[in-house]
């Protein structure tokens, strides 16, 4: 009986280093590697209109309607990146995947896939700025498929690496979100033309789909009873596109399928009556969620806006849409906010019309100098998604934040006793109770 198990696992060890050996010795035919230089005449913009307003440069691999590319929006400070849109469309084309956002590259960079498997970004000097890491793992080509993924496959068409894995800013049909990991997460970009990582990030995480400002300031989180009825631990959110149940059978339901250990619940987005499959959804420099659509008209494409998460019409949208008071950035870096609108400025003086100008003064780290000034039936962006402090005195929250020289005020539920310190103050929302108080340091 020992000496079977001694053959069987003979047999097995060798059957592993074998596949071993095949999968370490598999390389790239000559015919399938490429090597790209970011050099040469720039595309002219006023023909095909881009997003941002770029200067960009094509690159050979191709999947209609999607583009690789070299753009940048400052000078000699490249990404390469994945454009959405025809030629012939004559609307705006969209970037939906950034490969090296943050570390730019210059004119003659360049972009390689060599027979190892390794899809390689260097600058001009032959630094690496960006690169896949899948040099000796069995990968055999490349390509971007017809959704927008761009892949790295092995012999056996399996992918070592997908661009899914790694979004952006924007989520295409058939992408998801995961819980855990730094990559599998939205984040915005920082203005039209910085072109970093921006303040706002959009997170699967095991109880809810939530959005956080600068990391750890939750402005939103999901509440719609599909997630809610979810078992704890979601895995992933896959945006995807079912048929709606429509006479003429032209709609089609936009949706996050929720993965988890015991049930697929979905949460419905919307409807679109075109072209689902190229949908996406943008988290967008101002925080915003919002989810495109891309239809035929008389011969050409153009894109339908379907819905903006924080918005005016938040009382007549679908279930957990909010009104733009609940985004950070709306009014500014101080200002107060109410049915969307910014409608005045806080100060110790009372409330002035509100301007781009308006801002908190600097307090000061010393407790003798500065002061706490009242606003009433006013909520910070983070009381309304998060629990705060509590039941605590008024008293006990105050002075947590006067030992703190980073807090900039607090904000506290008199009614509930509840508080919440606040290290940036940015929109404050306008509410119809007077028991909830915000607190600001000023100078003295």
């Amino acid at each position: 009986m020992a000496a079977a198990s001694s053959s069987s696992s003979s047999v097995f060890f060798i059957f592993f280093l074998f596949f071993f050996l095949f999968i370490s010795e598999a390389t790239v035919p000559p015919s399938a590697t490429f090597h790209y230089v970011n050099s040469g005449e720039l595309e002219d913009t006023n023909e095909i209109f881009t997003e941002y307003d770029p200067d960009y440069r094509f690159l050979p691999p191709f999947a209609t309607p999607f583009d690789l590319c070299f753009y940048n929006t400052t000078p000699n400070a490249y990404i390469l990146a994945l454009r959405m849109g025809r030629q012939s469309d004559r609307s705006l084309k969209r970037w939906v995947w950034e490969a090296n956002r943050g570390r730019p590259v210059g004119d003659n960079a360049a972009l390689s896939f060599g027979s190892d498997g390794n899809l390689v970004l260097t600058d001009a000097d032959g630094q690496i700025a960006w690169q896949t890491n899948t040099a000796n793992k069995g990968v055999v080509g490349f390509a971007i498929l017809p959704n927008g993924n761009i892949v790295l496959r092995d012999a056996a068409g399996r992918f070592v690496w997908q661009s899914f894995d790694y979004p952006t800013d924007t989520l295409l049909y058939g992408q998801s979100l995961r819980v855990g990991g730094p990559n599998y997460k939205l984040v915005s970009r920082a203005s039209a033309t910085e072109n970093v990582d921006g303040n706002y990030s959009f997170v699967l995480e095991p109880e809810r789909l939530a959005l956080y400002y600068k990391k750890t300031m939750l402005y939103w989180s999901s509440t719609f009873p599909e997630v809610n009825k979810a078992s704890r631990g979601l895995v992933n959110a896959t945006l995807e596109i079912t048929e709606a149940e429509y006479s003429d059978g032209n709609y089609n339901s936009l949706r996050f399928r929720l993965a988890n250990a015991s049930d697929q619940p979905t949460v419905l987005l919307g409807t679109n009556r075109y072209n689902s499959t190229f949908s996406y959804l943008r988290l967008g420099i101002d925080g915003n969620l919002r989810l495109y659509g891309y239809r035929r008209v008389a011969n050409a494409v153009a894109w339908s806006l379907l819905y903006t998460w924080f918005n005016r019409d938040w009382r007549n949208s679908l279930e957990g849409i909010e009104d733009e008071c609940q985004l950070p950035g709306r009014c500014g870096k101080f200002g107060l906010c109410e049915d969307s609108q910014c409608v005045g400025c806080p100060t110790p003086k009372g409330v002035y019309a509100w301007s781009k100008d308006c801002v908190a003064k600097s307090p000061g780290c010393q407790a003798s100098g500065f002061r706490y000034y009242e606003v009433k039936g006013v909520d910070h962006f983070t009381v309304k998604y998060s629990s705060g402090m509590g039941p605590v005195d008024r008293k006990v929250c105050e002075s947590k934040c006067t030992k703190d020289c980073k807090c900039l005020g607090y904000f506290y539920h008199t009614d509930q006793s509840r508080c919440w310190i606040a290290y940036e103050l940015k929109t404050l929302t306008r509410v119809g109770n007077s028991t909830h108080i915000a607190y600001i340091k000023t100078p003295v």
